[in-house]
């Protein structure tokens, strides 16, 4: 079901509002340039900081632009499976085309939980859903054979997000799985590996301000131009590692700033880039041909 590129969204803020123009341009750029989807109110979108109004508002305007040229996928995974539920609901009522949700966070599950939660979620809605795997962000890993269990048992868990980092996990979910759930990378740096082992595609953070070249590099690899989908995993490599010298969203707005793109600063508890990874990342983005404005 998923393949390719699919964009991980920022959120534009203006005076601490949602940039709706500035949203509908970026959502125009990542379509016009090849992406294969986008990932609304996730992690790159800061969803923690995103009221109830302006998490419908975006997910409204992500399906306005994307226009059903290419899938919408909202983000809708809390630390609670009753308000999970509630946000997929919503997600499935404005008409989102499937759901990622992140593994509950600071409560920490065990891996019976973690398959209750995803079953019980699974059968309030109807959309298919990609589940988010990031232990570097929640606290928790769920494992290959839990996520086995889930795609036996829960018709519509369909793929997983997978960012624990661990190439061996991706090749273990692989041989659990098979061709018929869909593995997708969430990191950017390790995407090439892992369509190396068996993964489809990536939900991304540097397809906010590269989606052609990350667009291409995925369905050159898909299509076994591999040394082509190389020269494009190597060139995007030292930009990758730049966009997560401070937590994900922030430099990432920033390169989105410094090119032009409507981004804005992140919500509190996040802050602006400092001005010394700034320099970092601009000096990346030169190197790599950006032109900075």
């Amino acid at each position: 079901m998923y393949k390719g590129s699919y964009v991980a969204i920022v959120t534009p803020f203006k005076n601490d509002n949602i940039d709706e123009a500035g949203l509908r341009k970026n959502l125009r750029f990542l379509i016009d340039n090849g992406s294969d989807g986008i990932v609304a109110c996730a992690t790159t979108g800061e969803s923690p900081s995103l009221s109830d109004e302006e998490y419908e508002r975006i997910i409204k305007i992500c399906l306005e632009e994307a226009d059903s040229k290419v899938p919408v996928i909202a983000g809708a995974g809390t630390n609670s499976t009753t308000k999970t539920i509630k946000t997929a609901q919503k997600a499935q009522k404005l008409g989102a085309n499937g759901l990622l949700i992140v593994t509950p966070y600071y409560n920490k599950p065990t891996q019976q939980g973690l398959y209750q939660h995803y079953k019980t979620v699974s059968n309030e809605t109807d959309l298919p859903i990609i589940i988010y795997n990031v232990p570097g962000r929640t606290g928790v890993n769920i494992l290959p054979q839990t996520v086995a269990r889930l795609a036996k048992d829960c018709k519509n868990i369909v793929a997983i997000k997978e960012a624990s980092g661990n190439l061996d996990q991706v090749s273990e979910l692989v041989n659990l799985l098979g061709d018929g759930f869909d593995i997708l990378s969430g990191d950017d740096s390790l995407t090439l590996p892992m369509l190396s082992i068996g993964a489809k595609g990536v939900i991304s953070v540097i397809a906010n301000i590269f989606p052609r070249d990350v667009s291409d590099m995925c369905h050159f690899f898909i299509n076994g131009k591999f040394e082509e989908a190389k020269k494009l995993h190597i060139k995007m490599f030292p930009v990758v590692k730049a966009l997560f010298i401070e937590t994900n969203p922030i430099p990432v707005k920033k390169a989105m700033e410094l090119m032009g793109l409507p981004a804005g600063n992140p919500r509190l508890p996040l802050v602006p880039m400092s001005e010394e990874n700034t320099a970092v990342l601009r000096k990346r983005l030169l190197e790599y041909g950006v032109k900075i404005c």
